[in-house]
Parts: structure tokens; C-alpha cells; sequence
């Protein structure tokens, strides 16, 4: 054991706040940012969204008329400017009593900071805000607890459906599985008796009131499969005893479309069988269809980006509608800082502001250089559509623009971009590459598109099967790809295997 003195050189990243602030800033989509804007702006005095020539004017109606002196007319713009931006004893007072803060320097290069971001619309002057012109239907468990509250139940029986409802999942079937612990555990499952238990009904009359909300607006809602959910309906409808046997005792030949097995077993013609799974399909199989917590009719995106064709070029433009710029609000730091005991509060809140106005102005920066990259290398896609998107990978644009991957990626989620050929997320962009036999890669987006097509366009009595759809890609595009593939890729389309896509009335 000796004491010893090590010298050692060594490089290391430090992640200053203002850095920190910078890259988080980075990720925020644009809803958030209005809401980090909003937060900023009433936690710093020194921030202001008013334009300096608006403060101006107010100053000068409070002072009688008097905003500040011109030079004569005979003097040029220039020396006016050297006039503006020449330092003050009083300036210069400021910043040695803040030390860290060179306010006079920041003064000076204020307004070429800030000139950069092209001037626009600062709020909602002309539109109202999108929230207050989009309206979406009411969630599921408030359209349940309405009835709930309205129907004859005692107060216990009215907290066990509380519970019910409660463990609805987005179907509208009750859920009672157990759910993972962060630590990666997983709690017991539930049952109904443990329900009833909890809100301190006997367990006998559990299933009765679980039975009358079942029977609530949607039918069949609060049904623990989809088996049951169906037979509720059927009973209240009053289907005839066929449907009932087969939804009782062949829902797997059903999803099979197996109409043979069910017309050997239940000894009846299969054209009967043909009818009765007719207006089994008019049973919803998802009772929360029409009440979701997130409506996509009322959801409505605003494109941090837009790409317009002039010409023959494709030009990249931000939009900095309802997005507000930031301001130093000269005038109040300028009374602040006659204060000892505020300087170095002040001088705080000058470096945050500066930093929040500059982190802003990257940001916009940032985004419109990932998106004319983009742009460049997509050019096909924005001029042919989605058959000719290029497989692209992040390193391809971080290389381009001189960037770290992790710095597109931030750049690229959750930014949208309004094109000529619609509304895009720019990470819809970024595609895998799928080889083909004797042309240039395509892009797996490109594929999923090109699937599509072939089951929109196939016989619905005799569509293809997977094996089909990679025999076809690859005689009529020259796309190679495995069966298994073709699968996976159907199903991130959400559609059907062949056989429950056959048509066969």
C-alpha cells in the first residue's frame, strides 16, 4: 500500500445546462414547444413575444407623443445605425456590475441574433386556436358511467361498476389481467369476485349487474371475449337457434371460415350456414369502435416545415405561424438593473433568455437543413410519389449535413412536413433497404405500398396468398423478398390472411 500522484490527460464531454436546454429543445415537437415558449415567458421578465417597434410605440403614447430622437434629414442611415449601437457610460456601468453578463456587447448583437428567423405572425390574431374548432365525441367510460348514474342501482352496486368500467380495455372488454411492475413482476390477475370484494358487494350478485351493463349502449361491452360479446348481442336481437349453436359452439370454424365443419356437425344445409354467418357479421366485434379517449377526427397537426414546388425546385420554408418570437425587453432590464439588489438576479435572466432565444433560433436551423437534405435525396418521391422512395438510414443525412445520428433522429420525431404529396412525419423518410434482382433497392416503405396495391386490386373471392404476393412482387417489380416477410408487413397494413379475406357472398 503507497500514497501516490498520477497525472492523467483525458477528453470528456461536458453537458452544460444551456447544452442540455439546447438538445432538449431539439426533440420537442411543436405543441411542445409553444408550451416551453408559454412557460418561459412567465417565468423570465426579461423575455417578452412583443416586437421592439410595438414597445416603441407604447413608450412613446405614455410619454405625450415623444418615442425617441431622429436623426436629421440630412443624415445618413448609416451613422444613425453607428449612432444606435454606440455604447453608453450607463451600459458599460451594467456590465461590470453583472460580471458575467456583457450587456452592452449583447445589446449590440441583439438584433443580428434575432434577425435571422424570418419575420411573420406572432399568434392567433386572424384563426382561432384549433381546440376551439374541433370537436370529438365523448370517451367510452364517460358514455358508461352516464348510464351508470341513470340506472336503478344501489351505491355498492354502483361502485362494482365503477370498477367494471374502470377495466375496460380499448375495445370495450373487460381486461382483468394482471399488469408489469416497473421492476418487471407482474401483479395476480383479477376476477370478478375480487371486484365485487373490493366494492363490498356479495359475490352472488356480482354477475347480475356485471349482466346489465353488458347490456348498456354499446351492446355487448364489458364482455370478456369476443365470443361473449357476440352471443349478448345475438340474445338481444333475437337470433334464431343456428346462429346461436354456431356462435356457442364453432367460433373457431367461423373465424375459419370452415362453413362445411359447422354444416357437418350442426347436420344442416351449408347454404343455411352461408346466411346465418351473414348476419353474424352485422354483430360488432369491437364495442369501443365509436368511443375512443383520443379521436383522431379532432387531432390536428400543424407542419413545422413546408416544402413548395417552384419551378422545377423544390423549395424548403419553416413555419413559424402561432409560434411566437422572443425579445429582450430592453426597457425593463435597462429599470431592473438601476436596482444593486436586482443586477444579479437580471444577470441571470438575460443568460437564460439569450440562450433560449439562440437554442430556438438552432432548432429552426437544424430542422430546415435535415428537411432540404431530405428533400434532395427523396427528390423522386416528391416529384413520382411513394413507388420511388429511396431506402435512406440516418446515417446517410447525418453524414450529408455534418451531424450526429442521435441528432437526426431528435430532429426528425415527431417534425412534420407539409408536401405536395400530403402530411409526413420526417422520420417517415428513413426506410429499410429491399433488394432487388435486377435493379437498384427499394425502400420497405415502397413495398408496403406496392402489397397493398396487389390486395386492393385482387379477386376478393380468390385473393392471393403470401406465397402469391412474393411470386407476383418479384415478376412485376423485380422485388425479392421472403414469404415471411410479405406477413409481417401485411400485418403492420392491418390486413387479413387470405383465407379471412375471401369473399364468399
Amino acid at each position: 500500500m503507497e500514497l501516490k500522484q498520477q497525472l492523467k490527460l483525458s477528453q470528456q464531454l461536458v453537458m452544460t445546462p444551456q447544452l442540455q436546454q439546447a438538445i432538449r429543445l431539439l426533440q420537442l415537437s411543436r405543441l411542445e414547444l409553444l408550451d416551453e415558449v408559454r412557460k418561459e415567458l412567465d417565468g423570465n421578465p426579461i423575455l417578452t413575444d412583443e416586437e421592439p417597434d410595438a414597445r416603441k410605440s407604447r413608450a412613446a403614447e405614455e410619454n405625450g407623443g415623444v418615442a425617441s430622437v431622429r436623426p436629421e434629414p440630412g443624415e445618413s442611415e448609416a451613422r444613425a445605425e453607428r449612432e444606435d449601437h454606440r455604447p453608453t457610460a450607463e451600459g458599460r456601468e451594467t456590465a461590470t456590475a453583472t460580471k458575467e453578463v456583457d450587456w452592452e456587447k449583447f445589446l449590440e448583437n441583439s438584433s443580428q441574433q434575432q434577425s435571422g428567423a424570418p419575420k411573420g405572425p406572432t399568434g392567433f390574431d386572424e384563426l382561432p386556436p384549433i381546440e376551439q374548432s374541433l370537436t370529438r365525441p365523448g370517451s367510452l367510460q364517460d358514455h358508461l358511467l352516464w348510464q351508470l348514474q341513470l340506472g336503478d342501482f344501489t351505491d355498492v352496486e354502483r361502485r362494482f361498476g365503477e370498477l367494471v368500467i374502470g377495466n375496460l380495455d380499448d375495445n370495450g372488454f373487460l381486461d382483468l389481467k394482471g399488469v408489469e411492475r416497473p421492476d418487471g413482476t407482474r401483479t395476480p390477475d383479477l376476477t370478478i369476485d375480487d371486484l365485487a370484494d373490493e366494492a363490498e358487494l356479495h359475490r352472488d350478485d356480482a354477475p347480475l349487474v356485471l349482466e346489465m351493463i353488458q347490456n348498456f349502449d354499446p351492446l355487448g361491452v364489458a364482455a370478456r371475449d369476443l365470443q361473449e360479446c357476440l352471443l349478448i348481442q345475438a340474445r338481444v336481437l333475437g337470433f334464431d337457434e343456428i346462429e346461436m349453436q354456431i356462435l356457442e359452439r364453432h367460433m373457431g370454424n367461423l373465424e375459419r371460415r370452415n362453413y362445411q365443419a359447422i354444416a357437418r356437425d350442426l347436420k344442416i344445409p351449408v347454404e343455411e350456414v352461408y346466411e346465418a354467418a351473414k348476419e353474424i357479421q352485422k354483430l360488432e366485434s369491437r364495442p369501443a369502435r365509436n368511443f375512443t379517449d383520443q379521436d383522431e377526427r379532432s387531432i390536428g397537426i400543424t407542419p413545422d416545415v413546408f416544402v413548395i414546388k417552384d419551378g422545377e425546385e423544390f423549395v424548403v420554408m419553416d413555419n413559424d405561424r402561432g409560434l411566437q418570437r422572443l425579445h429582450i425587453n430592453e426597457a425593463l432590464t435597462q429599470k431592473l438593473l438601476k436596482d444593486p439588489s436586482a443586477k444579479d438576479f437580471v444577470g441571470e435572466k438575460l443568460k437564460n433568455a439569450q440562450w433560449l432565444i439562440r437554442a430556438i433560433e438552432q432548432r429552426r436551423k437544424t430542422i430546415i437543413r435535415v428537411t432540404e437534405c431530405i428533400v434532395e435525396k427523396q427528390r423522386d418521391f416528391f416529384e413520382h410519389g411513394v413507388e420511388h422512395l429511396k431506402p435512406m438510414i440516418l446515417r446517410d443525412v447525418a453524414e450529408a449535413v455534418n451531424m450526429h445520428e442521435s441528432t437526426i433522429s431528435r430532429v426528425t420525431t415527431n417534425k412534420y412536413v407539409h408536401t405536395p404529396r400530403g402530411l409526413f412525419e420526417l422520420k417517415y423518410f428513413f426506410n429499410s433497404s429491399i433488394r432487388r434482382v435486377a435493379d437498384e433497392d427499394i425502400a420497405s416503405e415502397s413495398v408496403k405500398q406496392a402489397i397493398k396495391k396487389i390486395v386492393d386490386e385482387e379477386d376478393k373471392k380468390n385473393p392471393y396468398s403470401d406465397q402469391a404476393i412474393v411470386k407476383f412482387l418479384e415478376d412485376s417489380s423485380g422485388i425479392k423478398i421472403a414469404r415471411r416477410t410479405v406477413a409481417k408487413y401485411r400485418e403492420m397494413l392491418g390486413i387479413l390472411s387470405s383465407s379471412k379475406r375471401k369473399k364468399l357472398f
